[in-house]
């Protein structure tokens, strides 16, 4: 830890409001990067293009930046004088899914996957949001430099959506081999358009679930679809899990306790008539404690390991953790003190946040050195359809994050995300 962090709602007779509004880049360049990274979005641990665009833009404004951590991640550093460390956090990765929201700047891009598939690409979780606004904001905070002390970090991370990119940075040296600085606090935001566009909302303690990704493989005896008898049928096996994992958050999670088990992937078989040997599953786990986690994970093993007992499978299953990410928990404390600072910047535009069953990686960057963190919602709907939805009681048919309609409104989100992040920086900078 460099300097204990204070609040520091004014400076002299000048309030967050007044460095910001004077300091606020023009927004119009901001804008037109959004609708380039949306028009280009790169699949998870191939963000060249996006990286780039970020790391030129730091070092044209003068931050020193280190390039290619943990992949395509990169850290612009701005020292300004003896103070505390802030980090300020933006992802940068899209996801494969084909667009369908008919804008101007969809995008109509399409990268191969890891496994050698084609597949379109599309910023439908926001990234390309993300990645702009810590942009402006970065521009905001060095011109207003004359009104805080510190060092000032932003990060641009890759692979969000696999969660593993935050880690990946951190094991490829991010607080050791570069001279980074430590930070004494990690903040961050991410955009949903449940949201109204134009405010933030936060709350201290968890507010997004961890998550474990399990693939499990299933075996059989394959055969002719016609004589099934002499068979063992994987994809009848596979079909009974599915159901019967259904049955442990429903029958034994205890009433108030919160998870969630959905099987997102069923894969087996190649013909009509052919029984294969084997059926695929790959299963999303959340959860906001690690008692349920650990109960979850648990239950799962155990029925898919009965289940194929009972339908007589010739070996045992293969279930693989692909991926996990912890609970997004704010710092209780270090929350109160922003939750002023939005309040006195935001007004009724700032609110409380409620705990979200989705999933980041975020908290890796600041569990790693056992730093406070900050995670908050930045509005994205569009004021008007937002404000419709809500007098018809349509908020739950808007486009969700990872839908191919989804369509943040560039403004006011934009300017709300560079201000948000602004006065977030400023509340702990020196």
């Amino acid at each position: 830890m460099n300097t204990p962090l204070a609040p520091s709602i004014a400076r002299g007779d000048e309030t967050y409001r007044g460095i910001v509004d004077q300091y606020r880049p023009d927004l119009a360049f901001y804008e037109s990067t959004y609708r380039d990274l949306h028009r280009n979005p790169e699949l998870s641990q191939q963000e060249k293009r996006t990286s780039s665009i970020a790391t030129d833009h730091l070092k044209a404004i003068g931050y020193c930046v280190y390039e290619r951590i943990g992949g395509y991640g990169l850290v612009g550093v701005l020292k300004n004088g003896h103070g505390p460390t802030v980090l300020l956090r933006a992802d940068m990765d899209a996801l494969p899914v084909r667009e369908n929201t008919g804008l101007d700047y969809a995008s109509k891009k399409k990268m191969i996957e890891s496994n050698g598939t084609e597949v379109p690409v599309m910023h439908a979780c926001g990234h390309d949001v993300h990645v702009s606004c810590l942009m402006g904001a970065a521009k905001l905070l060095h011109g207003a430099k004359s009104k805080w002390r510190g060092t000032l970090i932003c990060l641009f991370q890759p692979a969000e959506e696999l969660v593993s990119g935050a880690q990946a940075m951190v094991d490829d040296g991010l607080y050791s081999k570069f001279g980074i600085p430590k930070p004494d606090i990690v903040l961050g935001q991410h955009v949903f358009c449940i949201y109204k566009a134009g405010t933030v909302a936060l709350s201290p303690g968890p507010v997004m679930a961890a998550v474990d990704a399990l693939k499990i493989r299933v075996f059989g005896k394959g055969g002719h679809g016609s004589m099934p008898s002499i068979c063992i049928d994987p994809i009848v096996t596979a079909s009974h899990i599915v159901v019967r994992l259904q049955t442990i958050v429903s029958r034994e999670l205890q009433p108030g306790k919160v998870g969630v088990i959905t099987c997102g992937k069923f894969q087996a078989g190649t013909a009509s008539n052919i029984i294969p040997n084997y059926a695929d599953l790959e299963l999303t786990i959340r959860s906001y404690d690690t008692t349920v986690q650990k109960q979850l994970l648990d239950a799962i093993k155990r029925i898919v390991r009965a289940e194929c007992n009972a339908s007589k499978s010739p070996q045992d299953p293969v279930i693989e953790n692909s991926a996990h990410a912890p609970a997004t928990v704010n710092s209780v404390d270090q929350t109160g003190l922003l939750k002023t600072s939005f309040a006195d910047y935001f007004a009724d535009n700032a609110s409380a946040m409620e705990p979200l069953p989705g999933s980041e990686d975020f908290s890796v960057l600041a569990r790693a050195i056992n730093v406070p963190s900050i995670f908050w919602i930045l509005g994205g709907c569009d004021p008007v359809k937002w404000d419709e939805a809500k007098r018809s009681g349509k908020i739950g048919e808007i486009p969700i994050n990872h839908s191919s309609d989804f369509a943040p409104a560039i403004e006011p989100t934009l300017r709300t995300g560079v201000d948000a992040l602004a006065v977030a920086a400023l509340t702990f900078l020196g």
